[in-house]
């Protein structure tokens, strides 16, 4: 087939080949977002090699707190990123599979395919993991370095102000801003990707969705 067709020149069998090409890229989009777990591994990794550095005084304690949280917001961008690209292109799947299922195989092949997941562009359980664990290691250094370095300042007589000491909660703070920005700008991006492309209505009387493909506040 020749993608350089116009639509009115496309028959019905290229039309089947074009959704199907789309599937599979569809599905090899998702499963490039997924293999992410390399990025999980480099922020563990970096994180121990900045410590290293920083107990022998190549890099101040400071400055290699700064930095592993700047790695645990990068880790946290890119889930939220890979979360927004998978439901994204679950829903052109669902939206294709749509051309092709009838009701009947709703129970003979798999019910996803019915209705959408929910509009609130929720990340699944495989990046909510690696989203916790950049999360996590993110307070763990921070209470660190509050613990080390800050806490003993304070009940410390004649305790004079360090500006470098403050470097880790400024880090912390433009991680948390640009992460809350991103989230809710995919957020955004999927409920009008859902509104614009909703896809073919599917009669799904008698189908149960729970857990695992949550249903909730779906635009009508």
């Amino acid at each position: 087939m020749k993608f350089g067709k116009t639509i009115r020149e496309m028959t019905m069998d290229d039309r089947k080949t074009f959704l199907v090409e789309i599937y599979k890229q569809m599905f090899s989009d998702i499963n490039r977002h997924l293999t992410v777990i390399w990025q999980s591994v480099s922020v563990l990794v970096g994180a121990f090699a900045l410590l290293a550095l920083s107990e022998r005084n190549v890099v101040p304690a400071d400055v290699a707190i700064s930095l592993i949280i700047l790695l645990c917001g990068w880790l946290y961008a890119h889930m939220l990123d890979a979360g927004y690209w998978y439901n994204r292109n679950l829903v052109i799947i669902a939206n294709i599979e749509r051309q092709f299922l009838v009701k009947s195989d709703l129970s003979e092949i798999h019910f996803y395919w019915g209705e959408h997941r929910s509009n609130k562009n929720k990340m699944i359980t495989h990046i909510r993991i690696q989203a916790a664990l950049g999360c996590a290691l993110g307070t763990l250094v921070i209470a660190f370095h509050f613990s080390t370095r800050v806490f003993p300042g304070i009940i410390a007589e004649n305790a004079l102000f360090e500006p470098l000491r403050a470097l880790p909660y400024v880090s912390a703070i433009g991680v948390i801003i640009y992460c809350a920005w991103l989230s809710n700008d995919r957020n955004n991006a999927y409920t009008n990707f859902r509104k614009n492309s909703p896809g073919i209505d599917v009669d799904t009387t008698g189908v149960e969705y729970g857990t695992g493909h949550t249903i909730d506040d779906l635009p009508k």
